[in-house]
């Protein structure tokens, strides 16, 4: 039985490949996500899930209008 990815691990998934120069707001994933047969409810969700990583360290969080957010490289510690 595959297992189902989180949707903080879809929305991670989807900036990787499409590798963005610059943080982009939650409606900019949001709209990525579909362009790659992601679903997400809204820009509101997006924007929740981040923030929660945003406090792990896994995500930067640019605080302007609208709020911009960019995955951080984290370290493998996989060795």
């Amino acid at each position: 039985m595959p297992s189902r990815r989180s949707e903080f691990e879809r929305i991670k998934a989807v900036l990787a490949e499409a590798d963005p120069d610059e943080p982009l707001s939650a409606r900019d994933i949001v709209a990525l996500l579909e362009e790659h047969g992601e679903e997400i409810e809204s820009a509101h969700r997006v924007a929740t899930i981040l923030g929660r990583h945003a406090e792990r360290g896994a995500v930067e969080v640019i605080r302007d209008r609208p709020y911009q957010y960019r995955i951080l490289e984290q370290p493998d510690v996989s060795n």
